[in-house]
């Protein structure tokens, strides 16, 4: 069968931002009538993505299998939007063994086809690619119930901006009007010089680094119900012990958002590294004998103490009804020390009640005043509630409030669900420290391992940062944590300045060996930043953590619960606090359902039951968790504080959740499942689908904007989009579309029905 290919290049409407994107077949004609009606698009099998960068010049292989689910055997037109600087190095149709070439057409005659195709189609999910710089190929033959594969390999040089370098490929582009499969993709980084920071804000990417730092490889796959999202790859290359990387996004006459990255050395030199004071504390009651707790605690602990080094001090204290120390105050971490400590661990026994207050006190107390600019770590372990002397949680936090001791950050971790979970994360939490879980199902020798293999080898400690003169708000964490090897510290704040920062200073200093100060000069803070779009939801899933953290621990107010409400509706987040199973009408499903907290979470054990399990779950089974849409009713408020609950398996998820939203790098898991249809993600904005139209969450009742109506497919409607491209990747969500975009509300109504 004869197989002809004609390819070419073409700008369609003005440029927009430079995007390249995901590409597709679609169907112009049967080779003979077929008499059956032509998909808008073929579906796509899978796309696979190989992209290597070497320096900042990037290459793109990009393999995709299409799906002819007819019986006809069809011709169709492929377009693939590529950056504006790309340029394409190779394309090729697999027809068995046979590779096939082909010639360019003037991008004139280019621009009529997609433009035509576009109409005649009256297709909105084709106008995702409307201001793109499109890769055009006519293919024939997509013979029927077969697959069509292609490949497309283009290279670009990549910009390098704020300290990092960037990579995109946009695999939103195209969500609306082809359906994809199976996801797959690697990006091999080579460096010049060390990598620092490699960071994906869309996916979550695992990332081998090859000894020397100067090679990095990032994997990652998604399965077919995932979000599309446009897949984001950052670089950071420093030739100092702490790099910083920094990404903004503004839109015109609103707040700015940034991500801060801070990202240690991965060679810094042992003698770098902070001196510290540790105190261990282990619970070693009797319900530590369950499940063999006892034993991976103690090798646990070994593995920390034989970690530690010579210039460090510590100590270990047990607790079970009473406190038992290694030694008054702290001892030096030398051999014999060590050794000692070994000893010590190796001859606790698990038998008692849980006395936390007494441990927590006599912990805080082996602390001296005066730190000397050393690393100071608290670690607290426990598998129970408090059951011997204070009892009371508030009580205990705020002895521990009283006995608090500057500088010094305590890390608690509770095993199991027989736990207190705000008594655990508000002593973590006040202290400048975390709460950790370990679930029966995970490993507890690892897990502890893991943290003292990372608290061993402080970088910097009693972090500050001068942000110079930069106006920040509402930046998480709330306060800087200490900087370790392997680790990253990531900032996520809004800013505000009312002209252009283009030569911003930021300082890092923290003590090292002696304090250290490290200068980032040459920074930007712009009024007009769009490429990042992700940030304003990132900055939201983390507000969103930390309001939920505040009602964990002092319990319900309307205040708090409408910010969770607002934010969650208006950046499309999933939070625990609200339900809404978005159907359309007549879809056979429930009716809308906005929950208070309490119904979200299991409620307390009942008197007499000490497991402390309560009920499992917090959400029926099947049953979505979704923010309501901009029309949904607000919770009424509640006559008391909705109870918090403490102890059991769902507040010990519950709590994970809140801090895996307080620490959110990525919008992996942050927004609400997009499967059903009736919640979308474009850019910064989420739309609901509300009586049929596709409605921008920033779009309320009250919104007093002026006002655009047009009908979809109208000359108007292509004229407008002809002057505002960047409308187009709205518009393409549908025939009706509200949208808030630059201070004017654009109306898309659906066109008559012939």
């Amino acid at each position: 069968m004869r197989t002809r290919l004609v390819l070419a290049l073409l700008c369609i409407l003005a440029p927009a931002a430079t995007l390249p994107a995901q590409g597709i077949i679609v169907p112009e004609r049967c080779r003979v009538e077929c008499g059956i009606p032509l998909p808008n698009a073929l579906p796509i099998e899978s796309v696979t993505l190989d992209v290597k960068i070497e320096g900042q010049v990037a290459t793109t292989h990009v393999t995709q299998v299409f799906r002819n689910e007819t019986g006809a055997t069809l011709e169709g037109t492929y377009f693939f939007p590529i950056p504006t600087s790309a340029s394409v190095t190779e394309f090729a149709i697999w027809d068995g063994d046979r590779r096939l070439a082909g010639e360019v057409r003037p991008r004139e005659e280019a621009r009529r086809i997609y433009d035509a195709i576009v109409r005649r189609r009256i297709d909105p999910g084709l106008l995702e690619y409307a201001g793109e710089n499109l890769f055009q190929a006519s293919i024939f033959p997509i013979n029927p119930r077969s697959t069509k594969k292609l490949e497309l390999t283009y290279t670009q040089v990549l910009k390098a901006e704020n300290g990092s370098v960037g990579y995109r490929y946009p695999l939103g582009i195209g969500r609306n009007a082809a359906p994809v499969e199976r996801l797959s993709g690697r990006v091999e980084v080579r460096a010049p010089s060390s990598l620092r920071t490699v960071y994906s804000p869309s996916h979550a990417v695992d990332v081998r680094r090859e000894p020397g730092g100067r090679r990095a490889v990032a994997t990652w796959e998604s399965s077919r119900g995932a979000e599309r999202r446009d897949f984001q790859l950052f670089y950071g290359l420093a030739d100092r012990d702490v790099g910083l990387s920094l990404f903004t996004y503004r839109e015109p006459g609103k707040d700015g958002y940034f991500l801060l990255l801070l990202s240690p050395s991965e060679d810094v030199a042992q003698r770098e590294y902070a001196a510290k004071d540790v105190v261990y504390v282990l619970d070693t009651s009797g319900s530590m004998q369950d499940e063999d707790k006892m034993e991976k605690a103690r090798r646990a602990l070994l593995f920390g103490v034989r970690g530690l080094r010579p210039q460090d001090r510590f100590n270990v204290i047990s607790f079970a009804g009473e406190t038992r120390r290694m030694e008054t105050g702290l001892i030096a971490a030398d051999r014999a020390g060590r050794e000692r400590g070994v000893a010590f661990v190796q001859g606790l026994r698990a038998v008692g009640g849980t006395n936390i207050d007494d441990a927590m006190t006599e912990a805080l107390a082996q602390f001296p005043r005066d730190g000397g600019g050393r690393t100071r770590l608290l670690v607290f372990l426990t598998d129970g509630i408090p059951t011997v002397g204070e009892t009371d949680a508030d009580r205990i936090v705020e002895n521990a409030r009283r006995n608090r001791v500057e500088g010094v950050r305590v890390f608690t971790f509770g095993v199991g669900y027989d736990v207190h979970t705000r008594l655990l994360d508000r002593v973590a939490a006040e202290n400048g420290g975390t709460a950790e879980y370990v679930e029966p199902r995970e490993d507890l020798e690892a897990k502890v391992s893991a943290f003292f293999d990372k608290v061993n080898h402080p970088v910097l400690s009693n972090v500050a940062l001068d942000m110079g003169g930069v106006r920040t708000d509402l930046v998480y964490p709330r306060a800087l944590p200490d900087l370790f090897r392997g680790t990253q510290l990531a900032l996520v704040g809004r800013y505000r300045n009312e002209r252009e920062l283009r030569d911003v200073t930021l300082r890092l200093s923290g003590n090292a060996s002696p304090r250290h100060t490290f200068a980032y000069p040459g920074l930007r803070f712009p009024l007009r930043a769009e490429e990042h779009d992700f940030l304003p939801r990132l900055w939201a899933t983390r507000r969103v953590g930390w309001l939920m953290e505040q009602i964990r621990t002092n319990g319900e107010s309307r205040e708090l619960r409408d910010e969770v409400v607002e934010l969650g509706t208006r950046h499309g987040i999933v939070t625990p606090y609200t339900s809404f199973l978005a159907l359309e009408p007549g879809a056979g499903g429930r009716p809308p359902v906005v929950r208070g907290f309490q119904d979200l979470v299991p409620p307390p054990s009942p008197p007499g039951d000490l497991s402390g399990q309560g009920r499992a779950g917090g959400v029926a089974p099947g049953v979505q968790v979704m923010p309501p849409p901009p029309s949904a009713p607000m919770p009424p408020p509640a006559a008391e504080p909705a109870p918090v609950v403490v102890t059991g398996a769902g507040a010990v998820q519950q709590s994970k959740r809140t801090r895996a939203q307080q620490e959110a790098i990525t919008l992996e898991g942050a927004a609400v499942n997009t499967a059903n249809g009736t919640v979308r993600h474009v850019g910064s904005k989420t739309f609901y689908l509300r009586g049929g139209v596709w409605t921008d969450a920033e779009l309320k009742p009250e919104t007093r904007l002026p006002e655009t109506t047009l009908r979809f497919g109208s000359e108007e409607y292509f004229d407008l989009l002809r002057r505002t491209p960047e409308l187009a990747r709205f518009f393409s969500l549908g025939e009706r579309v509200a949208v808030v975009w630059d201070g004017r509300v654009y109306r898309v109504t659906a066109a008559p029905v012939r």
